[in-house]
């Protein structure tokens, strides 16, 4: 049994408390960030995921407290490409900062589609982001995208698969989507 279904509802309500407390602590802290949900112009808003992402600032906290070395992530890929994603979406979060823009995610709770991110600019216009370690993965990303932009009223700016392990910078010429190496994102 889970411990909700055993605990009292002042237990529950105590412990919720609780948790909003560090999870506040944390955030004004800076050691937590949460990335909000985006849900500008999708078809069907009552499928929309509300909940933001929570992200540790910098990755590399995830990786010290759970004692990720460079040999672990590399023979645990799952994990690594977590990792990844974190990292990307730190990146891109400094960038929308300088640019005046913000980063979202976006979860279709009815589909379970989700966009890892969706970078909002400053004068309303938006771009699609997946992200992905390995080139292998870039096809499913395309996918995503594409339904993802098939249940949009406003189309994407441009969208996007940053990807780990390339070091090619290309436009499907079919989609229109761009693929990107991680090293390609700087100043």
């Amino acid at each position: 049994m889970m411990l909700e279904e055993n605990a009292g509802e002042k237990e529950l309500i105590e412990s919720r408390i609780t948790i909003d407390d560090y999870l506040d602590v944390l955030n004004r802290l800076h050691i937590i960030e949460n990335q909000d949900a985006y849900s500008e112009n999708y078809r069907s808003p009552d499928r929309i995921g509300k909940s933001a992402k929570r992200h540790f600032t910098d990755p590399s906290l995830a990786c010290a407290s759970l004692d990720l070395t460079k040999d672990k992530l590399v023979n645990d890929l799952k994990t690594f490409g977590f990792m990844f994603e974190a990292l990307v979406e730190r990146d891109l979060k400094i960038y929308m900062d300088y640019l005046d823009g913000k980063l979202f995610h976006f979860r279709d709770n009815v589909t379970g589609l989700e966009v890892d991110s969706i970078l909002e600019f400053n004068d309303g216009e938006y771009a699609a982001v997946e992200i992905k370690l390995g080139y292998h993965q870039v096809e499913e990303a395309k996918k995503n995208l594409i339904n993802f932009s098939n249940n949009m009223v406003k189309k994407a700016k441009f969208m996007c698969v940053i990807v780990g392990y390339t070091d090619i910078i290309a436009k499907d010429p079919e989609t229109g989507i761009y693929i990107v190496p991680i090293t390609a994102l700087k100043p």
